[in-house]
């Protein structure tokens, strides 16, 4: 019944704009940050302030993200974002936002994605605005601490990994190789702005857009939640496939709690959307 219902508003409107979450990547391995009522699972990502202001905050969040960086380097695509390069293809999709900073939707094959908290595949420099990839910096990183990359150790959201209880000061992370400058992942961390141009060009989707279709996401974060909000006040219908809570509940015309990619199957199916319903 969900199935053909989302089906149905999929077809019934043809230009969507698609906003996604953590949600969409957990069949690819990488866990969420929520649980099924919208509240943190484990201890909140480390902020913009900390990680700027504090050496010993930085040196923690290197050697999480050496070992994590394993696993969530290897992640590939699943089929919630083989579904949705599928939307596209059909041109029912006027453009995808997502909040994640893994890059599957573009290994996916889709093209008209905004990432709207950046890409944890590179890594930026604070001062002179140098660009690094992150598998660089990782090899960097291993051939300075060669007995952190040796460590295993459980995964967490977004490259992370839980490394608790260990003393990070020895932890040795690389300065920018071209001004010293301090190295962060090129992604927006909780404290830290949405680039200004980012948000204007999603928001023009949104009022290009028929409808908005939210999947995996809780829509906890404002920076999210503000194109929800936006597609509603100008009583545009809103979709969204998650599990729980979100906090645009109270907003939405369609809401499926199923899990993302049986959600979206019919997309999958080797028909148009037209022939699922």
């Amino acid at each position: 019944m969900h199935a053909n219902a989302l089906a149905r508003f999929v077809e019934t409107h043809p230009r969507l704009f698609v906003l996604t979450g953590a949600g969409c990547s957990t069949d690819s391995g990488i866990p969420d940050y929520r649980d099924a009522d919208g509240a943190w699972k484990r201890t909140p990502p480390i902020s913009y302030q900390a990680f700027m202001g504090d050496r010993l905050a930085r040196k923690r969040y290197w050697a999480r993200s050496l070992v994590g960086w394993r696993h969530f380097g290897r992640a590939e695509p699943n089929g919630t974002h083989r579904a949705l390069r599928e939307l596209e293809a059909q041109e029912r999709l006027s453009m995808l936002v997502t909040q994640n900073v893994d890059g599957l939707h573009q290994r996916a094959g889709s093209r008209r994605v905004i990432d709207l908290h950046g890409r944890l595949d590179q890594v930026r420099c604070m001062a002179c605005e140098l660009r690094l990839p992150r598998t660089d910096f990782q090899h960097e990183l291993e051939a300075r601490n060669p007995a952190w990359a040796a460590l295993q150790a459980s995964e967490a959201p977004d490259g992370d990994a839980d490394l608790d209880g260990r003393d990070f000061e020895r932890f040795a992370v690389p300065p920018c190789p071209a001004c010293g400058g301090v190295l962060k992942p090129d992604v927006v961390f909780f404290g830290e702005n949405v680039p200004r141009e980012r948000v204007a060009t999603a928001m023009q989707a949104v009022v290009e857009a028929d409808a908005v279709l939210v999947v995996g996401s809780s829509l906890m974060v404002f920076s999210g939640y503000r194109f929800v909000h936006a597609a509603a006040r100008a009583g545009k219908p809103v979709a969204a496939v998650n599990l729980g809570r979100t906090r645009a509940d109270p907003l939405l015309s369609l809401k499926v709690e199923a899990p993302c990619a049986q959600a979206l199957s019919f997309l999958l199916a080797g028909t148009r959307v037209a022939d699922a319903l």
